[in-house]
């Protein structure tokens, strides 16, 4: 597929008013507090505006939404005609309800003045209320490709007269296993029609999709080299153990920069486990998965939003479009199997211009993982002593004397059947008096108490205690110890 790099003068970065957008969006653009477009918006806007197909390469944070809604309304209110019944002018595909709520909500901001009707689909709600709105047709629908696919097979839906298609966020489009719906969608679709496609990352498969699905010699915008990650992200690596990952976290807490927090997880059962040890310590803490109703997911994001959780917990497939200023820090909690999702991840701080940290928990089994994403994003991301960063000279000899805490463990789980667990006799120093319990760390600390990092810089690994043999009981059915 042949590219062509399309390149502007200085004027158009300016200001919105110098890309020719309608007076309407410009109103709405005033009233929300924008005045200069971002490199990609003011690169792709004129583009789409003349009516070329655009192949977009650029991380969420840059303005991307705005790159595509705004010269698409341009274009639709310059060409008024009625909405297709059971079909729609433009089509959005997003691989995510958030993502997708997200999408429609730009468009239905800087088309308010415009009377543009905008509709979203996505599965885990009712079929009735969506069928009703597309009835009649509607300028814009942004929809997830299976509950979209749903509705064509119940032919509810009628693509054949779309005038622009829009994919977002290819790349985890293609992770997601979307491929299929995609192409099956697409086929649904006019042959003459506008093609948008934006993706942050442009892996080989990316590529073939795209010239699918692009005219011939589309442009291309793109505002950061392939698969590099934002330069105002401050990257971390923390060399841990995976047993106590969970108290390292609970510890990354304790720093008051710590305020808006997204923590990464690869499984929902995981962004549970850590979402519950969390609240246990007094953090504010949710988690959102794909188990999790709309409901719930909508209320957990509005509550990050507000500021009235201080962490959420997600997955990769949950964290799409969560689209919230002010994230201070990402961490990984375990890193992603796919190295491109590492920059989706990170992408959620350092919006707008604004800068943020991204903090990597990396156990021993997750160094190849490491090296893929390092070779992914040309770079090498530096291990964290934060002995160091906080200039504690005292931490050495004020962990000597302490046992490394054991992780969180859920007391139901404690003896099997939902028993409690046991508390251990508390212990007492060489006058007889009870000492405090760890588990008590925030009031109890010893004065420049740092928590040993394993394997940051200067760090030896714990030693591993053999584990006791122990051998089954095939008489009774319990174990025993052997010597």
């Amino acid at each position: 597929m042949a590219v062509r790099v399309e390149s502007h003068t200085k004027e158009t970065m300016t200001n919105f008013a110098s890309l020719g957008l309608a007076k309407p969006l410009l109103s709405a653009l005033a009233a929300e507090g924008y005045v200069t477009p971002t490199p990609i918006q003011s690169q792709a806007i004129p583009l789409v505006m003349d009516g070329k197909d655009v192949l977009g390469i650029a991380q969420t944070g840059t303005g991307k939404t705005a790159a595509f809604a705004l010269p698409i309304l341009h274009r639709l209110a310059a060409n008024r005609r009625p909405a297709p019944r059971r079909g729609c002018r433009c089509l959005v595909l997003s691989p995510t309800r958030e993502l997708a709520t997200q999408i429609a909500e730009s468009f239905k901001t800087y088309g308010a003045g415009m009377g543009m009707t905008v509709q979203v689909v996505f599965g885990g709600v009712k079929y009735g209320p969506q069928i009703r709105a597309l009835a009649g047709g509607v300028d814009v629908l942004v929809a997830t490709p299976g509950r979209l696919i749903d509705h064509i097979n119940e032919k509810v839906a009628n693509l054949s007269e779309v005038e622009v298609f829009v994919l977002d966020e290819a790349d985890q489009m293609l992770d997601m296993g979307f491929v299929v719906p995609i192409r099956r969608i697409a086929k649904t679709l006019p042959r003459v029609r506008q093609n948008l496609f934006f993706s942050a990352t442009m892996p080989s498969e990316i590529e073939k999709l795209a010239a699918e699905l692009l005219n011939p010699n589309p442009s291309k915008v793109s505002v950061t080299p392939q698969a590099t990650t934002v330069e105002k992200i401050d990257q971390k690596v923390l060399f841990i153990e995976s047993a106590r990952k969970r108290v390292l976290l609970a510890e990354l807490f304790d720093d008051s920069a710590m305020k808006r927090v997204l923590v990464f997880t690869r499984t929902k059962r995981g962004a549970d486990r850590v979402a519950k040890g969390l609240s246990a310590i007094g953090v504010e803490a949710a988690s959102i998965h794909g188990d999790k109703s709309q409901g719930q997911r909508e209320k957990a994001l509005a509550q990050f939003k507000a500021g009235e959780m201080r962490a959420l917990v997600a997955t990769d497939i949950a964290a799409r479009g969560i689209d919230v200023d002010g994230v201070s820090h990402v961490i990984q909690f375990e890193l992603p199997n796919v190295p491109e999702a590492y920059v989706h991840r990170i992408g959620r701080t350092a919006r707008a211009g604004a800068g943020g940290s991204a903090i990597a928990l990396v156990a021993d089994d997750e160094r190849n993982l490491l090296r893929d994403i390092q070779k992914v994003t040309r770079q090498t991301i530096p291990a964290w002593d934060r002995r160091n960063d906080r200039g504690l000279a005292q931490a050495h000899a004020a962990m000597a004397s302490i046992e490394p805490e054991k992780p969180f463990k859920d007391p139901r789980a404690a003896n099997g059947r939902g028993g409690q667990q046991k508390r251990k006799p508390q212990a007492l120093d060489a006058a007889g008096k009870a000492q405090p319990d760890r588990g008590q760390r925030a009031r109890h600390r010893p004065a420049g108490y740092e928590p040993l990092v394993v394997g940051a810089a200067g760090d030896a690994p714990p030693k591993r205690k053999k584990p006791r043999n122990r051998s089954r009981n095939r008489g009774g059915g319990a174990s025993a110890s052997v010597s």
